[in-house]
């Protein structure tokens, strides 16, 4: 996808809505510049409109790199305050779940298993993000080290990492055949790195994240040969 259109038109409303169509993106993730907005003459007036659709360049901050310094005391402590604030929870909650639990590479995973729990994954998995932060802040609460926590519900991740993959090589196979790039919906940044990650092995098609978040969304290109 190129990063920018020169467009014109009779007048200027004309000439952007002909680069946006062109650019196939909404005018929101795009900078429009006038480049001939110069009136003063009777021949700029006949002349055309000239307008230039650039995509907006916003780079997502990267994460700063984890130094895994948390002692065992650390995580034990914050393994003991999980384990007690998920049981008091679906104890007042009333829900039958089971509950797992364990330190790994210097990292709390949690595990949550149990009969109709769909409300604590909520739609694409907003409730058990809420639910991770939460037991984040708990496990960080007296601790001066980070420590990493890793929450998964019946394996929701691992089956959304899974459907991420294939959404991801059948909206690349697309691209491919058609030669037409695709913009994808919004993501969430963990849902964007997975297909980053897929496509990065492709030799045809290529990826990129534009917009601000929570609206930030990947665009799948067919590479120039």
């Amino acid at each position: 996808m190129a990063k920018s259109i020169i467009s014109e038109g009779k007048t200027k409303q004309e000439a952007i809505e002909k680069g946006l169509k062109a650019i196939k993106l909404p005018k929101e993730l795009c900078e429009i510049k006038v480049l001939n907005d110069n009136k003063k003459s009777f021949f700029d007036i006949l002349a055309p409109t000239i307008v230039k659709v650039e995509i907006k360049e916003i780079e997502a901050k990267k994460p700063e790199k984890i130094e895994m310094t948390t002692t065992e005391e650390e995580l034990n402590t914050a393994k003991n305050n999980i384990e007690i604030f998920l049981k008091e929870f679906f104890d007042k909650a009333q829900i039958d779940v089971e509950t797992k639990v364990d330190i790994k590479e210097k990292c709390i995973y949690i595990s949550i298993s149990g009969k109709n729990i769909g409300n604590l994954i909520g739609y694409r998995g907003d409730a058990l993000y809420a639910l991770e932060n939460i037991l984040k802040a708990i496990a960080n609460k007296k601790s001066e080290n980070r420590v990493v926590v890793r929450l998964d519900i019946e394996d929701y991740k691992q089956k959304r990492e899974q459907t991420l993959r294939e959404f991801a090589l059948k909206k690349a196979h697309l691209v491919e055949k058609t030669g037409k790039s695709i913009t994808l919906e919004p993501m969430k940044a963990y849902e964007r790195k997975i297909i980053h990650t897929v496509l990065q092995e492709s030799g045809k098609v290529e990826t990129r994240s534009i917009g601000i978040e929570p609206k930030r969304r990947i665009v799948i290109t067919k590479k120039e040969n």
